[in-house]
Order: C-alpha cells, then sequence, then structure tokens
C-alpha cells in the first residue's frame, strides 16, 4: 500500500495495540489457564444451572476420557448437533483436547443439509439433542456413523425444570424417547462412566485442525473451512485486544449467538473461556427470555446480530426489564443500522458497534473502536495482526487506491488454511496467503472499510450496477420500517429487477407506492425499487442474516407457476 502496511494502527483507539503475540498453544490451553487463575468462577448459567470452571473442565476431561475409549483419535471428525447448552461447550472443548476436529452442525438443518455435512466430514462420531432424533435416524444410512452420544436439554436444568420439561416438550409434540436398539450412547452416562484422564496428545497449533466450520451454504451446497488450532487463539485473543477495558474474571457474557456458528464460537465461546468470563446460556433466541435472563444475571456484553437489537429495541414492554448492565456490544451477520445503533444504546447506555467476520477467518477481521471515533455505515478497522488490501473485481490482481471500490482481502493468523476437499476453490479463494472474500468494499485513510455489497448479490438492472446495501440503508430511515431486504428478482421484461421486502413497526401502515416515493427523494432513480412487498416475517440464518436467495427462489417459483396456467 501507499502508506505501507498496517497504516491504520496509528488512528486505533487508546488501550487497543497495534500488533499482539500470539502463542503457539492448542485451544484447550484456554480451559487450562481459566481454571488455573479462576477455578471457582463460574464458567456458565444454563436457565439457573451453574458449573464452575473447575467443574467445566472435569466433565471437559471426562468426556475427552469417553471419545477416546470409543476409538476416537487425532483428526477423526466428531460433528456436535446441539443448541447453546452446556453440553456443547463440553463436547467442543473435549473434541479438541484429543486432537480430534469438531465439526459443529446446525440443529434446524434440513436432511438433505445433514446428510451432506456427515458425509463430506467423514463423520463417524455425532453428538444430537434428543428432539432431533428422527432427523438423525432418517439420515443415518447414508453415513458413515457409528458413534451415537443423546442428549437433552433437561440434562443440565436444575430441579424442578428437568423434570417439567419432557412433560412440556411432549405436549408441543417433540419425541424425546432414545431407542433402545440402536445402541446409543447418552452424554450423562459417559461422564459418570469415565475418570477426567483424557490422553495426553502431541498438537501442532499451526496445521492441526481444531474445526471444519461450514459456510452457511447462502450459494448452493456450504463448504468445510478448516480451522486450525492457532486460527481460533488467534482470533480470540484479536477479539480481546479490541475491548480496552474487559476485566478479565468479571465479566458476564450473554449467549444468544448460537455456538454452531463460528461467531457465536468465538466471540461467546471461545472469547467466555478465554477472558474467565460467565456464559449466561441461550439455547435458543426468544426475546422474552432474553429480556428476562438480562435483568437476571446482568450480562455486561451482548455480541449479536443485528435483528436480536431490533427485537429488543422493539420489544413494548422493554423498559420494564433493567438492561442497563450491558456495557459493549458487537454486532455483526449483517449491516447494523444507524437507526437501531442509537435506539439500542440509548436504551441501555452502552456501547453497539459494528464488526465483520467471515466463516474463512475465524471469523472476525474488522470492528469499529467500542470507545473511540467510529463511523455510521463501517465496518470498522482491521484488528491487530490483521492485513487488508482491496483488489479489482475482474482479476483480483490489481490493488485498488484508497477510496476507490474493490475487492476486500484479508491475511491474518485467523485465515483458515483452505476448504476441506476443495483444493479448486481453495485455490480460487486464497491467493498467495490472501483471502479474497467475494465482498465488495472501499477504504478510507484512517483504515476504515465500508462494505458496499456482496459480488454475488449485486444486482444488474437497466444496465446499472445495484448494490442492495446502499437501497436497505435508505429503507432503514423511514420511520415505519422495521426491517427491510432488497433482491435482484427476476423480471420477464428487464431481465432482473429490484424488490424491496419489508416488515412495518408494530401498529404502523404503509402503501408500496409511499415506499417509492420515499425511495424517490434519497436515490438516483435507477436504484429505486420498482415492486414492494409487506410481510410478517423475512427468512433468516440462525444468526438472522437475511437470506436474499429465498426471496429470489420464490419469485423464479411464482413467475414458473404463473408460465404454467
Amino acid at each position: 500500500m501507499a502508506r505501507g502496511e498496517f497504516f491504520w494502527t496509528k488512528y486505533y483507539p487508546e488501550g487497543v495495540p497495534e500488533q499482539i503475540e500470539i502463542p503457539s498453544v492448542p485451544l484447550y490451553h484456554l480451559l487450562e489457564q481459566a481454571v488455573q487463575r479462576h477455578p471457582n468462577n463460574i464458567a456458565t448459567i444454563f436457565m439457573g444451572h451453574k458449573l464452575t470452571f473447575t467443574q467445566l473442565k472435569e466433565q471437559v476431561d471426562r468426556f475427552a476420557t469417553a471419545l477416546d475409549a470409543l476409538g476416537v483419535k487425532k483428526g477423526d471428525r466428531v460433528a456436535v448437533m446441539l443448541p447453546n447448552c452446556p453440553q456443547t461447550v463440553i463436547a467442543y472443548y473435549a473434541i479438541v483436547s484429543i486432537g480430534a476436529v469438531a465439526v459443529m452442525t446446525n440443529p434446524l438443518y434440513m436432511e438433505r443439509e445433514l446428510s451432506h455435512q456427515l458425509r463430506d466430514a467423514d463423520v463417524q462420531t455425532l453428538i444430537y439433542l434428543d428432539a432431533l432424533g428422527q432427523k438423525v435416524f432418517n439420515v443415518l444410512p447414508q453415513t458413515r456413523v457409528k458413534n451415537l452420544i443423546v442428549t437433552g436439554v433437561q440434562d443440565y436444568l436444575p430441579l424442578p425444570l428437568n423434570l417439567l420439561y419432557p412433560i412440556k416438550a411432549k405436549k408441543q409434540g417433540q419425541v424425546l424417547d432414545v431407542p433402545k436398539d440402536r445402541g446409543i450412547l447418552r452424554f450423562k452416562e459417559l461422564l459418570q462412566r469415565h475418570s477426567p484422564q483424557p490422553p495426553r496428545v502431541q498438537l501442532d497449533p499451526e496445521n492441526d485442525l481444531a474445526l471444519l466450520q461450514y459456510t452457511g451454504g447462502t450459494t448452493g451446497l456450504s463448504k468445510g473451512a478448516m480451522l486450525t488450532h492457532k486460527n481460533l487463539v488467534a482470533n480470540v485473543m484479536q477479539v480481546r485486544s479490541w475491548f480496552p477495558d474487559c476485566q478479565e474474571g468479571e465479566e458476564r457474557i450473554l449467549g444468544a449467538l448460537p455456538f454452531f456458528h463460528v461467531f457465536g464460537m468465538t466471540v461467546v465461546m471461545n472469547f467466555a473461556i478465554y477472558c474467565c468470563s460467565t456464559m449466561i446460556l441461550l439455547p435458543r433466541f426468544e426475546i422474552d427470555t432474553v429480556l428476562q435472563q438480562i435483568n437476571k444475571y446482568r450480562p455486561t456484553l451482548f455480541p449479536g446480530a443485528p435483528t436480536m437489537y431490533v427485537a429488543v429495541i422493539s420489544h413494548p414492554e422493554v423498559k420494564k426489564y433493567d438492561i442497563s448492565s450491558i456495557k459493549a456490544c458487537i454486532s455483526g451477520a449483517a449491516p447494523l443500522p444507524v437507526e437501531v445503533q442509537e435506539k439500542f444504546e440509548s436504551l441501555t447506555g452502552g456501547k453497539l458497534v459494528e464488526g465483520y467476520g467471515l466463516t474463512e477467518s475465524s471469523p472476525v477481521t474488522h470492528s469499529n473502536p467500542i470507545y473511540g471515533t467510529r463511523i455510521a455505515g463501517s465496518i470498522g478497522q482491521p484488528v491487530p495482526n490483521t492485513n487488508v488490501k482491496i483488489m479489482d473485481t475482474e482479476l483480483g490482481t490489481r490493488e485498488m487506491p484508497l477510496g476507490e471500490i474493490g475487492e476486500l482481502c484479508i491475511k491474518g493468523p485467523q485465515v483458515m488454511k483452505g476448504y476441506w476437499n476443495m483444493p479448486d476453490e481453495t485455490a480460487k479463494t486464497l491467493r498467495d496467503g490472501w483471502l479474497y472474500t467475494g465482498d465488495i468494499a472501499r477504504m478510507d485513510e484512517q483504515g476504515f472499510t465500508y462494505i458496499v455489497d456482496r459480488k454475488k448479490d449485486m444486482v444488474i438492472a437497466g444496465g446499472y450496477n445495484i448494490y442492495p446495501r446502499e437501497v436497505e440503508e435508505v429503507l432503514y430511515e423511514h420511520d415505519k420500517v422495521q426491517e427491510a431486504v432488497v433482491a435482484g428478482v427476476p423480471d420477464p421484461y428487464r431481465g432482473e429487477t429490484l424488490k424491496a421486502y419489508i416488515i412495518l413497526k408494530e401498529g404502523q401502515q404503509a402503501s408500496e407506492q409511499e415506499i417509492i416515493d420515499f425511495c424517490y427523494k434519497h436515490l438516483a432513480k435507477y436504484k429505486v425499487p420498482k415492486k414492494v412487498e409487506f410481510r410478517d416475517e423475512l427468512p433468516k440464518t440462525m444468526v438472522g442474516k437475511i437470506l436474499r436467495r429465498i426471496l429470489v427462489e420464490e419469485e423464479k417459483a411464482k413467475l414458473e407457476k404463473a408460465a404454467k396456467k
């Protein structure tokens, strides 16, 4: 770069180091360290059930011994299909402690997605939630899974909730029964049967995999990003460096982001272990439960996605809850509207900033400063030890000058080794150690980076390039709009046209023309959506990322149906 590498570090806020020393240690070392420093601190709170760091480590070691007894060896892939609960943390750290590779699996996967992931990763051991049993049994014949380990939410609930939960689940139509003829092992029984003396495994943190993290699959079949112990340790230390006032052993983190997603795994689970902090575990995001847990357990940190913060500020009784304990939040997975940021900060008194990351980078690469200059619409500056450049979008061989638009490329200790069994995809994405993100961006003189849009989301309508994010930012400025997404949908005349999907705030009404007229006041004519659809909900991933692909597929299906008539 004309200004030299890492030129942005001189604009870092006070207390954030320009570079950090990253030790070559296995991920499990973070838990060992936490037990040495704060053995009696509470590590997890799950619906009232608590585990100290000492208790957590003992259960991790017992489970690691159990996995070893089942024949799980270094390099074997072990899938974990659980919501946020103590078993997830125990299983994850047990797997990596014996050199096996965790494959975090979304419990909401459909059978096709689950089957693909288990086969692609060649998983032979699967830890799953009892309520998902039928789905698991349906895909088993297509896989090489031989060890099935089952657990239930009730296993870590305090009395009397542990007794009431199965009754409630059955009333809701969930089947928690485990067939006796399939040789299925029970998580709790394995802990009781095995001693906390797992084998000592020699690991090379720089090269040995800790995690196969599958991408969201928003553009087809998901790919397994190979993340090493060093990748994950580096990223959690990079995130920690961004919180100058983080108090070791004092913070409480709301675990609303799912741990099977790399964002929740790093900024909640691994971060909490590294900082000896308490995780308040939520198996799913339900706004009433979230507000009750904040009110009761007083979390200081609440990493999340914009839709989570929208749910908080839109709750009609939010002021009945004390949410003033929250001092800092990093928002990721989707753009953070300024209006949401300002309202959330006024309610909590804390700071909410937008960051950025990818599965392929463990995931965090950028964030706005929590205390210091932040810029609305920006994903912030690169975190320490992260290099960034903007390359031309045609061939990706020419670096763009500051301020000009191109593809965002990243280099750093958090960047993956490559995609599992996909050398061609790896070669396209990783070039000379640089991760080509597929995001279109620009960077300013202080290193603040602005995502213009995904390469794949760019809409070409009437010969013009349109970036949906720019249109969405305008829609969020409309005082009746709660959520908005814009997509390029098939059009029989123009090939592709811009359509806005909108959820209105409670009690509000608006017409299609009103929204279009509003856009005309703020956007060039060719950027204004030609169609508007009002909805009660939008298709989203578990972390709240709106799935444009689903909306486009719905529009294609409508056109095909109309053509057949």
